[in-house]
C-alpha cells in the first residue's frame, strides 16, 4: 500500500502502502511525511514506504478546508484526520511474484503537541479481486495488513529549537509494519526505529528524511527473523502543482533504500539480497472530502529477492522483484 501523507505543522506521510506477501517488505506509501503545506492555502496531510507503498506502498490527503475555528471544520476532528478508500494495484513487486489486488484501506493522521501520527489498516483482497498470487481476506490469506509511522518532535520534548542550516526540526521516528497472515509462515512483524528531520528548501518543494535501524521478528519464514538486520534510508518530497476546477493537484514522491542486511548470507544462496530499493511517484487530486490519486512505483529487488530464476517446488520461474508497479485509488476524507 502506498503511504503518502503530509501535515500542516500548526494542525498537526508518506507513499507507500507498500506490500505484504512473499518476503520482507521493502516499503510506501509508501511511508510519514509530517510537514507544512501552507503553500497550498489549505489544510493538508501526509500519506508512505515506503513505503510507502506506501506508499505506499498508500494515498495522500489534500483538503480545501481553511484552518479556521473548530466549528468550521468539515471533519470529525480538527487535528485527527481519517479517510476510507478503495485501492487497485497492478504488478506490485514486494516479492518474487507480481501481484494485482483491489483492497480497502482505513487511514489516519494528525499532529498533537510533539506527536506526529500517521498509520493505515488494510483489508487485502477485500473484494475477491486479484491475480493467482494475490492472497487476502477472501481466499484464506492475510486478513489485516497495517503500518504505523509515528514521529515525536525532539525539539518539542526538550523545549528548544535544535535545527540548524537547512534542518528545521528533529524527530525520533518509527515505522511498525505488521501483516497478520493466515499462519505464522505468512506473517510479518517489522520495526524501523531512528531519527528524522524536515528540510527547508526555501522553495515550494517540501522535503523530509528518516534514517532507521531495523528490528525483524516474523518475516514470512525468512532467515533474518528475530534479529536486528540492516538499515533504511528514506527521503520524501512534495510539490504543489496548483488548483484546478476546485481541487488541489499535488505531486508526492519518496524512496526507501534498505541496506546493511545479512539476509543473503544467512539464507546461504543468491535468491535473497542484502539491499532493496523502492521509489514511488504519486499524483493526488483532492477536494474537501473526495480524494483521487494514481501512483507509479519502481522496485529493485523488492522484498530483498534477487533477480534470478527461482523454484519453490512447483517448477522454475523467473523472479519478478524488479520493475514497475501501479496504483489507483478513490477515497473519502472525514
Amino acid at each position: 500500500m502506498i503511504t503518502i501523507s503530509y501535515t500542516n505543522e500548526t494542525s498537526g506521510k508518506n507513499p507507500v502502502a507498500l506490500m505484504k506477501r512473499y518476503g520482507a517488505l521493502a516499503t510506501p506509501i509508501a511511508t510519514a511525511m509530517a510537514m507544512a503545506v501552507n503553500l497550498l492555502l489549505a489544510q493538508t496531510v501526509w500519506a508512505g514506504e515506503s513505503d510507502d507503498p506506501t506508499l505506499a506502498e498508500s494515498g495522500a490527503v489534500v483538503t480545501n478546508a481553511s484552518p479556521q475555528a473548530a466549528t468550521a471544520s468539515p471533519y470529525l476532528s480538527t487535528w485527527f484526520h481519517q479517510s476510507l478508500g478503495v485501492i487497485g494495484s497492478k504488478d506490485i513487486r514486494f516479492g518474487p511474484y507480481e501481484t494485482n489486488d483491489v483492497y480497502l484501506e482505513y487511514e489516519y493522521f494528525g499532529r498533537k503537541g510533539p506527536f506526529d501520527l500517521y498509520g493505515y489498516i488494510d483489508a487485502p483482497r477485500a473484494f475477491g479481486v486479484g491475480n493467482g498470487h494475490d492472497t487476502g481476506i477472501t481466499n484464506k490469506g492475510s486478513p489485516v495488513f497495517s503500518e504505523q509511522e509515528p514521529r515525536v518532535s525532539i525539539d518539542d520534548l526538550v523545549g528548544k529549537h535544535l535545527g540548524f542550516g537547512p534542518f528545521k526540526q528533529w524527530y525520533a521516528a518509527f515505522d511498525w509494519i505488521y501483516d497478520e497472515g493466515h499462519s505464522v509462515s505468512g506473517r510479518q512483524n517489522t520495526l524501523y526505529a531512528g531519527f528524522g528531520t524536515d528540510i527547508d528548501t526555501h522553495t515550494p518543494l517540501i522535503l523530509s528524511a528518516n534514517l532507521y535501524v531495523r528490528r525483524q521478528w516474523e518475516n514470512y519464514g525468512a532467515a533474518n527473523q528475530n534479529s536486528w538486520d540492516g538499515y533504511r534510508a528514506q527521503m520524501k518530497y512534495i510539490y504543489p502543482l496548483g488548483t484546478f476546477h476546485g481541487g488541489n493537484l499535488t505531486y508526492v514522491g519518496f524512496f526507501n533504500y534498505d541496506f546493511g542486511s545479512k539476509l543473503r548470507e544467512e539464507s546461504g544462496d543468491n535468491t535473497r539480497t542484502d539491499t532493496a530499493f523502492v521509489a514511488t511517484n504519486v499524483l493526488i487530486y483532492s477536494f474537501t472530502h473526495w480524494r483521487f490519486w494514481t501512483a507509479a512505483r519502481y522496485f529493485h529487488n523488492g522484498g530483498q529477492w534477487n533477480g534470478t530464476e527461482l523454484n519453490f517446488g512447483e517448477g522454475p520461474f523467473q523472479n519478478r522483484s524488479t520493475g514497475w508497479g501501479y496504483y489507483a485509488s478513490v477515497g473519502y476524507q472525514f
